[in-house]
């Protein structure tokens, strides 16, 4: 699946990724949102077999930094990852990688305080 996933999706929505990432690692305080975009542009190219938790230690900075990175950056990804989902899901084989799509919009727009881990281990850190 991840394969297939690589062709029809996730190369280019990882590439968004990581020109947010790059765009982001420009400016010195807007580093943080940088690194959580090249890590999800990692989920992105490889989503099947991991999943997303909370981290308990993330704090209000996550928050207000979750607010910023809505309005910089993470409406235009989640709405590349909610078009590609519609697209994919008019094909009965494209339903699931639809779906997948459907599961990074969370993490497009909320990338700090969460974490990116193997779905059997879905403890949060």
């Amino acid at each position: 699946m991840n394969v297939l996933w690589l062709v029809l999706a996730g190369f280019w929505m990882a590439l968004g990724y990581v020109l947010a990432g790059v765009i982001c690692c420009i400016l010195i305080i807007t580093i943080p949102f940088g690194i959580a975009s090249f890590r999800i542009a990692g989920y992105a190219l490889w989503p099947f077999g991991r999943t997303v938790v909370p981290r308990r230690d993330a704090g209000a900075a996550s928050v207000l930094g979750n607010v910023i990175w809505i309005i910089v950056a993470g409406w235009w990804l989640a709405l590349g990852h909610l078009t590609t989902g519609v697209l994919l899901c008019i094909s009965i084989i494209g339903i699931p990688f639809g779906i997948a799509n459907f599961k990074l919009i969370p993490i497009s727009l909320t990338p700090l305080g969460h974490q990116i881990v193997p779905t059997g281990d879905r403890t949060s850190f």
